[in-house]
């Protein structure tokens, strides 16, 4: 059988994580590898409640088709929370309901990308833009991540030499490095971009996972209307919902509103009543609080366990928030094959060479802290440090 494929199938490869999370199902396995949150904070019993009022009261609106845009209280109760929240002045005419981020990034690689258009990105970076932005071809250009966010001297350098269409971004607790932006570089980045046709997409599903630190200002309160914010409700309340959002000017979501129709007509209208009710009669502050410190407890428990573990010539990152570590081996490791190896003893994380375009760095990979309880943390860095002492050996 000759099956003819579109061309741009040659160069997308299936998500990295998501063949991890096959191995990961088994429950002898300690699974480090995939973002996800931990499932025993879904308020399981809160969005029942939610469930069944809004069947009760709407069930016949909430299971019709709906606007492309998307269930306008829930976009006014997000445009209100960016307002009180980050102080930035949002209408609900700028807010388009998506499924997930990860929508997002598809429907902003169909408005924005043409083949061999230039996509700036961090270095590492995240994961499911990479794959979301290769199906449009274009050419990716990596700024590495200093401890205080991207280098502001290349991104200048690559600004004005590549003329990006995108610049794509994660400044709060990033994926997969748990970095920050300071301050200086979140003014810095938006006067940078401001300068040019640039259109910088601000991606922050984790900023409400604070631990420590001083909260920062999106850079889109330091941009104009060539910003684009992406949210989610993935990791505050449920990922199962598949709920995000764009903030963009009206001008862009009307482009975005006309490719959402032609590739879903709207987001599920059930599942945005339900987390619509879900904050309307809930306190999401208290929850987020909830969530925040137990993530703080394990990424505490994970390090002291590094510490304990790992050799000394490891080195990690201590993010503020969010949700994963970043671990730098020494140089003549290869975390793939340290990978290989954790494997057989049932403990498993995500290798750097996915983050990476077109520089790679094979001796760095990613762990999630969140989904873990203390005793399979403790467990699961304790048998990679094995390893990674036993292939230190071996060099």
């Amino acid at each position: 059988m000759n099956i003819k494929y579109a061309n741009r199938m040659k160069n997308i490869k299936k998500s990295f994580i998501r063949e991890i999370l096959k191995v990961a199902q088994n429950d002898k396995v300690i699974s480090f590898a995939g973002g996800l949150p931990n499932a025993r904070l879904f308020p399981v019993k809160k969005i029942q409640a939610a469930s069944n009022k809004v069947l009760t009261n709407h069930g016949k609106n909430a299971l019709q088709y709906s606007t492309t845009q998307g269930f306008l209280p829930l976009r006014e109760y997000i445009a209100n929370r960016y307002n009180t929240v980050c102080a930035l002045n949002v209408s609900p005419d700028e807010i388009l309901i998506v499924n997930g981020s990860q929508q997002a990034l598809d429907l902003l690689g169909k408005v924005f990308l043409n083949k061999g258009d230039y996509v700036v990105l961090e270095r590492p970076g995240y994961l499911g833009a990479i794959q979301a932005f290769s199906m449009f071809e274009p050419v990716f250009k990596s700024i590495p991540l200093e401890s205080d966010g991207i280098d502001i001297d290349l991104l200048r350098k690559y600004m004005n030499s590549n003329k990006p269409k995108i610049f794509y971004t994660v400044p709060n607790f990033q994926n997969p490095s748990g970095i920050s932006y300071s301050l200086e570089k979140r003014e810095q980045t938006a006067n940078i971009i401001k300068q040019t046709d640039t259109v910088i997409i601000e991606d922050d599903p984790y900023r409400e996972l604070r631990f420590t630190g001083k909260k920062q200002p999106t850079i889109a309160s330091f941009m104009d209307n060539k910003s684009v914010l992406l949210g989610s409700f993935s990791k505050i309340i449920a990922p199962g919902l598949r709920m995000g959002w764009i903030r963009a000017n009206p001008e862009i979501i009307d482009k975005l509103i006309t490719v959402k129709q032609a590739a879903d007509l709207h987001s599920n209208n059930l599942s945005q009543r339900i987390i619509h009710q879900y904050l309307t009669d809930n306190d999401i502050d208290t929850h987020i609080k909830l969530i925040s410190k137990t993530y703080s407890y394990q990424k505490d428990v994970m390090i002291d366990a590094i510490k304990r573990y790992f050799p000394k010539e490891v080195k990690y990152t201590t993010p503020e928030g969010g949700m994963f570590l970043w671990i730098t081996l020494p140089d003549k490791m290869d975390s793939m094959t340290l990978f290989n190896k954790t494997v057989e003893k049932n403990v498993v994380f995500v290798p750097g060479l996915p983050f990476y375009t077109d520089v790679i760095e094979n001796n760095t990979f990613r762990m999630n802290f969140s989904n873990s309880d203390e005793d399979r943390i403790i467990e699961g860095i304790k048998r990679i440090g094995e390893v990674i002492e036993k292939l230190q050996t071996d060099i």
